[in-house]
């Protein structure tokens, strides 16, 4: 079983890689664009797809501040539906959900 000082370890790593996913996103997005149209097209589809990176990570990033609040509260690996524990199986692959398996689905 790991403990919640290695669970917070784990999401504060993550939660870092995060930030540093959407500093190159920034930057990429902030990058001077290609005066022909052809390459502009193609460079704006990319554009399209680092927002939609970006959005998920920021999605996680909300995510593991919750969980990181939960640890904090002493709520972490309980649902916040029911009540019951989150399995350590389900928290080992999604280590920020607030859902055990039955109120996730």
């Amino acid at each position: 079983m790991i403990s919640h000082s290695q669970r917070r370890a784990q999401l504060q790593a993550r939660y870092a890689e995060l930030e540093k996913r959407m500093v190159a996103i920034d930057d990429e997005l902030d990058a001077e664009h290609s005066s022909d149209w052809e390459e502009l097209a193609i460079e704006r589809e990319g554009d399209e797809v680092l927002e939609g990176v970006g959005n998920s990570a920021q999605q996680e990033i909300r995510q593991i501040e919750a969980a990181l609040e939960r640890l904090d509260s002493g709520e972490y690996g309980i649902c916040t539906i029911c009540g019951d524990a989150i399995s350590e199986e389900r928290l080992n692959i999604l280590p920020y959900t607030p859902f055990c398996r039955n109120c996730a689905t």
